[in-house]
């Protein structure tokens, strides 16, 4: 891709898919087969390793689940598929991600402009901002000098120019503000499933099993490929294409994301309400900085969780071996986790939503629309309610949360049984009505039939709601046993 002059975005490399860092080779024994005097004892690629607990979460052990109600919806009177599923242990943030959370990463994205447009000619060229040689000064990939801080308070007349780009000012009021237009992500995504079929390998002998029917060499195999660039105007283009199979890097996937949060999600949800202060304070005020975040599409969920891959990696500097990469929970991880330890209905023990003392359970809206009646109006602190058994807080009410999957009335029915997950990777000109995703655990603005573990709803992937969040998984690596 060429880059044109005044790109409001910056290339990120995000290896999203990435399960290992670093070489394999430096595990594989060196042993002969003979040490062992000629008998089958096996060849270890190291020595064991016990993947550390990441940063604010919990371990889901691994278990099964019968996903769905026990009977019919109630409320609707519609059936509701239901199902026995296993699934693999896996890590799960303990609250679903906050405001002061995805600021951070919104942060990251601007830095990185910055500091490209500091190595800049055009704002003074500052080599340090960027490598582009190594130690023996041999050309290598250009990335971000991340140890080269920001000038921020005592920048020269280009380095302002650079730190300036990013921000405008209100017309209106003059109010100096991030650009949100700029806020651009990119990333790229190796789809292994996809690369891992039979039908796709490259040597046409591999693909068909059945030595009765005769392989065509010739045979063409159509791929799907998503592709992201900015064009001659500028804007932002992410579209699918088609193409014959050639090589391994048709399945790599590019993206880019503008993953700055819809503040007006406030008003545009509730148009005869007086909500134009959480428009203009809930994601700027420190106040709530500890709520989760909102106003973030099931797109911008996913960059999230390429951003916060990558961001390990980087963090880990090369030393880690094995890393599974940060993703949304599947809708069955989703359930399995919200049931907790007993198999609930709710998060907790009780079918009923106060606990022994009379306190409610969760933030929702309780009878018939009271918002306040527990304690809260829109969207509380994460982690202001009990935990269910499993340690994870807030899985029923206070924001509604993405998951990973594509929505259908069927749900588990046409899944596997087995870590059942229901992907459709929408192409850009699909029908609107094949972009539904999942949407799991009830909000603020919910009654209690809709903060139950079993109850599941959907959005479309590119909404942005004021009352929908979403927390990261991450498969745990190793075969610890199950609760």
């Amino acid at each position: 891709m060429k880059k044109k002059k005044g790109m409001r975005m910056i290339h990120v490399w995000c290896g999203a898919t990435l399960l290992m860092a670093g070489s394999l080779l430096s595990c594989i024994s060196t042993k002969g087969s003979m040490s062992n005097g000629g008998e089958l004892t096996g060849v270890s690629t190291g020595m064991a390793w016990n993947e550390p607990a990441p940063y604010g979460m919990v371990l889901v052990k691994r278990g099964s689940v019968k996903m769905g109600p026990d009977k019919q919806d109630s409320l609707w009177g519609s059936p509701v598929p239901t199902r026995e599923i296993s699934v693999e242990s896996f890590w799960m943030d303990e609250t679903e991600v906050t405001v002061a959370e995805y600021r951070q990463f919104l942060y990251w994205v601007r830095d990185s402009i910055i500091r490209e447009r500091l190595a800049d000619p055009a704002y003074g060229g500052n080599e340090l901002y960027k490598i582009e040689e190594d130690r023996e000064g041999n050309p290598i990939k250009p990335y971000l000098n991340w140890s080269k801080p920001i000038p921020w308070k005592r920048a020269t007349e280009d380095e302002e120019m650079a730190i300036q780009s990013v921000y405008k000012r209100h017309p209106i009021d003059g109010t100096l503000m991030l650009d949100a237009s700029q806020m651009n992500y990119y990333y790229e995504v190796y789809d292994y499933a996809e690369a891992a079929k039979r039908r796709n390998r490259l040597n046409p002998s591999e693909r068909i099993k059945n030595t009765d029917i005769k392989v065509d060499p010739e045979e063409v195999v159509m791929i799907t490929k998503d592709t992201a660039y900015i064009d001659d105007e500028g804007r932002i283009v992410n579209t699918t294409i088609t193409r014959p199979l050639s090589s391994e890097w048709d399945f790599l996937n590019s993206y880019i994301v503008n993953v700055y949060p819809d503040t007006t999600c406030w008003v545009n949800d509730f148009p005869k309400a007086n909500n134009e202060q959480y428009m203009r304070m809930y994601f700027n005020h420190p106040a709530y900085n500890n709520h989760p975040i909102v106003g973030v599409s099931w797109e911008q969920a996913n960059a999230f969780c390429a951003w916060r891959t990558n961001y390990l990696l980087a963090g880990l500097h090369g030393q880690a071996r094995y890393i599974q990469r940060y993703r949304l929970p599947t809708e069955a991880e989703w359930e399995f986790a919200a049931r907790g330890r007993e198999d609930n209905h709710f998060p907790w023990k009780s079918d009923d939503t106060k606990d022994e003392r009379g306190c409610y359970n969760a933030n929702y809206k309780p009878g018939k629309g009271d918002y306040t009646k527990d304690g809260n109006l829109i969207t509380t602190r994460a982690g202001n309610y009990k935990p269910n058994s499993n340690g994870l807080y807030d899985m029923a009410g206070n924001v509604s949360e993405w998951t990973s999957e594509a929505y259908t009335e069927s749900g588990v029915l046409q899944a596997s049984d087995i870590n059942p997950d229901v992907q459709y990777n929408a192409a850009q000109d699909d029908p609107y009505k094949l972009k539904k995703k999942v949407v799991r655990g009830g909000s603020w603005k919910d009654v209690n039939a809709f903060i139950r573990s079993d109850a599941r709803t959907w959005e479309y992937q590119n909404e942005q709601r004021s009352y929908i969040g979403f927390r990261c998984v991450r498969t745990q690596v190793g075969t610890g046993k199950s609760k």
